[in-house]
């Protein structure tokens, strides 16, 4: 392990996985949310996932690893850690605004990463006076199940903080990509048109939900199709992501169309919410026509 203790803010879905990876990996980790009930669902979220893995004998020390974690409220109590990643909001205002704070309470060498998916990491260092601690490891929903991470380098960072990262992600037993600072990086950037394209031919009615999945599944050889991983990721993440795209790029093709952008307005988000493309209330997704 390259980090003793590294702190996560923010413990909904994206960031209890990524405090579970990192004491997974032997991190003591604090994980720091002011809300009292995010907290308590992290922690039967964790406790829920770790179970899991050890009936299927992928983990085999669950209790040590979840002793390695422990919650808290205030973001003060990421001041003793090596490594701080952030998995607020995916609003640049917001994370800007943690990192200032931040970089007052954590001593200078403390290396900071930001789960964006898709938000410019060199606009976040630039608040800070650690541009060349500041990186960016974009994890992946389930977090503990998926086994890729994008480490994403600005012009500023310094190469050993980015040999430390890749040290880390392999110690999670994860395989690191190096992308560039653009916005997307490698998977967002190739993945969200195809999302844009597959809701733009459920809203032309091209076929229904289990057709244009079925299609995709069965003719490209891909393990989910594209509208229930829409459901996964969450409507509402990937408008925010088409927005900064057709803000960065200018294009058309970026732009998220009216299906996806009415369903995020009436609180349809996907599995998060219960139901997107699919109804998710019961044991198994139903699959529903969009109006």
């Amino acid at each position: 392990m390259t980090f003793k203790t590294i702190a996560v803010i923010g413990t909904g879905q994206m960031g209890a996985g990524i405090a579970q990876v990192c004491a997974t990996a032997g991190a003591h980790v604090v994980a720091i949310d002011p809300d009292a009930k995010q907290r308590d669902r992290a922690l039967a979220g964790i406790t829920k996932s770790l179970a899991k893995l050890a009936e299927k004998g992928i983990v085999t020390d669950s209790a040590g690893i979840a002793a390695r974690i422990r919650f808290a409220e205030k973001v003060g109590d990421a001041s003793g850690a090596d490594l701080v990643i952030e998995a607020i909001v995916e609003e640049l205002k917001a994370k800007r605004a943690l990192w200032e704070e931040l970089d007052v309470l954590c001593p200078p060498d403390t290396i900071f990463a930001t789960n964006t998916s898709s938000l410019s990491v060199g606009e976040q260092a630039e608040v800070t006076d650690r541009p060349q601690e500041f990186l960016g490891l974009h994890f992946f929903n389930p977090v503990p199940l998926m086994a890729l991470v994008e480490v994403v380098r600005t012009d500023r960072v310094n190469p050993t903080v980015v040999e430390r990262a890749v040290a880390l992600v392999r110690a999670m037993g994860k395989t690191p990509v190096l992308a560039l600072d653009t916005p997307g990086f490698v998977v967002n950037r190739l993945l969200v048109p195809y999302l844009l394209d597959a809701a733009r031919a459920a809203e032309a009615k091209v076929a229904n939900t289990v057709d244009i999945d079925a299609g995709m599944k069965l003719g490209a050889g891909h393990p989910m199709g594209p509208l229930m991983l829409l459901d996964f990721v969450g409507i509402d993440t990937v408008v925010r992501i088409a927005d900064i795209f057709h803000h960065a790029f200018d294009e058309e093709r970026h732009r998220a169309p009216a299906i996806l952008t009415a369903m995020a307005a009436r609180g349809d988000l996907g599995k998060k919410s219960g139901k997107g493309f699919y109804d998710w209330s019961g044991k198994e997704p139903v699959p529903m026509e969009i109006k």
